[in-house]
């Protein structure tokens, strides 16, 4: 379950590159190619070495001055959507 607690890490089998504005994602195994904008890109560039839902969201929420319920929202819907395509890996840490 994906939660602030959570750590997430981009799956192995894809290759991603910056171009122009947007991130270019290529999922090896499906051959199916992805499109992030600034935000989403942002968050694809983090997520390339494991890191907690909660650094993103802060991350985000400082660099586009959002309100952390609208982030929070935001960002756990666009995580759930890239896990749904196997473009993330997703540990959920439940230990204190």
């Amino acid at each position: 379950m994906l939660s602030p607690r959570s750590t997430i890490v981009a799956s192995k089998d894809l290759i991603s590159r910056g171009l122009h504005e947007e991130e270019v994602i290529l999922h090896l195994k499906s051959g199916v190619y992805y499109g992030l904008d600034d935000i989403g890109g942002r968050i694809w560039q983090m997520i390339r070495e494991p890191r907690s839902v909660n650094d993103i969201l802060d991350a985000i929420q400082n660099e586009y001055e959002v309100q952390r319920e609208q982030c929070e929202r935001d960002v756990l819907a666009f995580l759930q959507k890239l896990e749904a395509e196997g473009l993330i890996e997703i540990k959920d840490d439940t230990n204190p």
